[in-house]
């Protein structure tokens, strides 16, 4: 029973963290109006670095406390909107800069 609950965990995580094709696509930066896609392990990774430190600041001038699970990057690679329990937060003031 164990093992199938641990698989079970396991594919509840990755379900929360996969955003829908058809929601990426309709996905836009709030400010920019350009394209988002979903960022690669290493960003998501450096940003989550970043965060631990107390390096990174928001577009809002807050300080980032809470780590990311995945995060939607814009087509000109200058920021990333965090996704947060499954839900993109496309606010220009929650916008990463990378």
């Amino acid at each position: 029973m164990k093992r199938g609950r641990v698989r079970d965990e396991v594919r509840s995580a990755e379900e929360a963290t996969m955003l829908d094709k058809e929601l990426l696509e309709i996905l836009a930066c709030p400010e920019t109006k350009e394209a988002v896609a979903l960022a690669g392990d290493d960003v998501v990774r450096r940003l989550n670095e970043r965060i631990a430190k107390g390096e990174l600041v928001n577009r809002g001038g807050e300080k980032v406390t809470e780590k990311i699970e995945a995060a939607l990057v814009r087509s000109d690679g200058k920021v990333a909107y965090p996704v947060r329990d499954g839900i993109p937060i496309m606010l220009v003031e929650e916008a990463l800069p990378l």
